[in-house]
């Protein structure tokens, strides 16, 4: 082969590695919660936290570009805006927000004409002690986990389904059409978290919980909540001395057979309380956040699945 052909070849080759590395540059932006529209004209979507990114997956599916600010496995508490989220934002057709003061402290951030809360028209259950304003999370004595009651969590499709149908009326019927399946899911689901409870023997059916973050699920089932290592429903608040001690004779007196902890939190002050009381911890539950991709705890009815399988078994 003359010198010139060679030339030519590594030329050519030079030339397709080039536009290889530019290609994968373009297309390995392959994110399901989408960074922007990319000139696909789907509707813009963020959701504020994973339980509501979760729902609005199941409606919107293939229709949006969804991009969650606080992901599965991350406690909301923790949570601080970043700039990337602003733009984000500033970009969305439809902006999520779960409401009951749980994503409060992003208001100023959020233009209400984009802003839907899909608890819109759920009444709150109320704690009976305040959220704690320590970083800014404060929401009151509202409870604002109101996804562990399968049937708020329909209202909440209802409403995310209605944000999307308002904001690309072309696909509003696809929009309905999505949200009615999954709400047949959820019944579904809803049906075997029953016969899973129905299954604990009565007098086992006392919850203790890391925070006060399982109320709808505790008194949608039928379950006794005993109390709370945090006696709070944020996450930033701490447990006095007298906390401690008064919720550890409750165990003991109550015949509590497990302390439930969250995932995404750490369980360091549950565990001690346990060990104390000699009842066994279970540190696997989903509270503020689902599960990771592929863990079967990353949509909303496979949460509460995953929980309710959770608790059936440690209190029998």
């Amino acid at each position: 082969m003359s010198r010139a052909a060679v030339l030519r070849l590594l030329f050519l080759a030079l030339v397709a590695g080039a536009l290889g590395l530019a290609l994968a540059a373009c297309g390995g932006d392959d994110d399901d919660d989408g960074d922007d529209d990319g000139g696909s004209g789907k509707t813009r979507v963020v959701a504020t936290v994973a339980p509501v990114a979760a729902l609005a997956r199941e409606v919107g599916g293939d229709l949006i570009e969804l991009h969650t600010l606080v992901g599965p496995g991350v406690d909301p508490h923790d949570y601080e805006l970043k700039s990337d989220d602003r733009k984000r934002l500033d970009g969305a057709d439809v902006v999520l927000r779960n409401g009951l003061g749980l994503d409060d402290f992003l208001s100023d951030a959020i233009d209400d004409d984009k802003a839907v809360t899909v608890t819109e028209g759920i009444e709150p259950r109320h704690a009976g002690h305040d959220a704690g304003e320590e970083d800014g999370h404060d929401h009151g004595d509202e409870d604002p986990h109101a996804w562990h009651n399968p049937q708020f969590a329909a209202r909440m499709v209802d409403n995310i389904a209605a944000a999307l149908a308002e904001a690309d009326s072309a696909n509003a019927e696809q929009y309905r059409a999505n949200a009615a399946a999954y709400r047949a899911t959820l019944e579904a689901a809803d049906r075997e978290i029953r016969a899973l409870i129905d299954g604990i023997p009565e007098a086992n059916r006392k919850m203790v919980t890391n925070h006060d973050a399982f109320g709808y699920f505790i008194e949608y089932y039928g379950l006794e909540f005993v109390g709370a290592v945090i006696p709070s429903l944020t996450t930033s608040a701490e447990p006095s001395v007298k906390d401690i001690a008064e919720l550890t004779d409750l165990i003991e007196s109550e015949g509590v057979k497990a302390i439930f902890a969250e995932s995404s939190i750490d369980p360091k002050v549950a565990e001690q309380i346990a060990q104390d009381t000699g009842v066994k911890i279970v540190d696997d539950l989903y509270g503020d956040s689902l599960g990771e991709p592929g863990s079967g705890a990353d949509t909303v009815h496979g949460m509460l699945l995953a929980n309710a399988r959770t608790i059936a078994e440690a209190l029998q």
